[in-house]
């Protein structure tokens, strides 16, 4: 019964989504050109709180814990499980103080309204990920420009997103290179929470009632452990709070 229930409820969840989109494509534009950075950032963060308001019409809330914890002026990575595309609306507004930034594969980079752009002008970075050449600098790049600017970079070392929620084994190579080239920052462990549920039956109709929740665990500072102490430490605390 809920996935009938699902069928129009979704096509106007995707009417309201892909209005948001093509609003905030054009104000992103006249942000960045007229005003700069923080004029952009915010037009990015406001961007996501729609995106955000969009699914509570498929019934999706949001309970984000432990937000005190987040370091104060200082490079922040944020580590977190990945289990669909709902995970990054609410990351980015509801810890919009931090200014995340994105790893993203680079067939993100053109063909999508205001997440392109935002990718390609907002600090994130492109990267192949069949070409360690290009992807390795571009991750070491994204380093420095936190650490320059006591900002944060999300990083999902699964790799690929979880279809059911089930954590996969994180791989080591990006978080390495921002380990070595971010000395002042704190890792952050996030664990999310249900949002692999919203695309349980695919992309269409989508999950009715769903709780996202985002726990945010004690920062680790790099300077204090060594990489295979991080990464350890990070991967059993995000995976001890994931609920099947």
């Amino acid at each position: 019964m809920e996935k009938i229930i699902s069928y129009p409820i979704t096509a106007l969840y995707y009417f309201c989504f892909g209005l948001t989109l093509c609003i905030f494509h054009p104000i992103q534009w006249l942000c960045l050109n007229l005003f700069g950075y923080q004029a952009h950032k915010k037009s990015v963060d406001y961007l996501n709180f729609f995106l955000v308001c969009c699914t509570h019409i498929l019934g999706t809330t949001y309970t984000i814990k432990n937000r005190e914890l987040i370091p104060k002026g200082a490079p922040v990575i944020l580590v977190s499980n990945h289990q669909s595309m709902y995970d990054i609306p609410p990351i980015i507004w509801f810890l919009r103080r931090i200014h995340p930034k994105f790893i993203s594969k680079k067939e993100l980079g053109k063909g999508i309204p205001s997440v392109s752009y935002n990718l390609k002008h907002g600090g994130s970075v492109l990267i192949d990920r069949k070409d360690p050449r290009q992807s390795l600098p571009e991750i070491k790049k994204m380093a420095k420009y936190i650490e320059k600017h006591n900002r944060s970079v999300v990083i999902f070392p699964e790799g690929t997103r979880s279809k059911t929620g089930t954590p996969k084994k994180f791989s080591e190579t990006g978080l390495k290179i921002l380990y070595n080239n971010a000395p002042s920052a704190y890792i952050l462990p996030v664990t999310i929470n249900n949002s692999w549920k919203l695309v349980k039956w695919g992309v269409f109709p989508m999950g009715l009632g769903n709780r996202l929740t985002y726990t945010i665990h004690q920062p680790l500072k790099v300077s204090d452990y060594s990489f295979e102490e991080i990464l350890e430490k990070t991967e059993k605390v995000v995976v001890s709070e994931i609920k099947m």
